[in-house]
């Protein structure tokens, strides 16, 4: 499992991902950092303008930080072999250890609402 630090947007730049979500991927040539002036080439006959390309990237970046509870809360639920045992003495008659699973998950989740 990847560690808590390492929790980052891991497709490239939203930028990128703005850009290829208004012309398609490969549709532009970008020179340099990050930036509509640095878009030296567009193979469509309507390029978007910055602010559109600036739009959508602030969405994908406000898309991705919404789903925050759910990256954090992934580190810390328990493992799925934990929830199989529980099962398991559930049927044979033993509801402790599914009480102790369903707690573990009802703490993280308070740790981490959504929000």
């Amino acid at each position: 499992m990847p560690f808590r630090e390492n929790i980052h947007y891991g497709h490239g730049s939203f930028f990128i991902k703005a850009l290829n979500n208004l012309v398609g991927q490969g549709n532009f040539y970008l020179e340099g950092d990050d930036a509509y002036e640095n878009v030296k080439q567009w193979h469509v006959h309507n390029p978007p303008t910055a602010e559109q390309v600036y739009a959508e990237r602030d969405r994908l970046k406000a898309e991705w930080e919404k789903q925050t509870y759910a990256r954090e809360r992934k580190f810390d639920y328990p493992e799925l072999g934990e929830l199989a045992d529980a099962i398991y003495w559930k049927e044979k008659g033993d509801n402790s250890k599914m009480e102790a699973y369903i707690a573990k998950i009802d703490a993280i989740k308070k740790q981490f609402p959504k929000t």
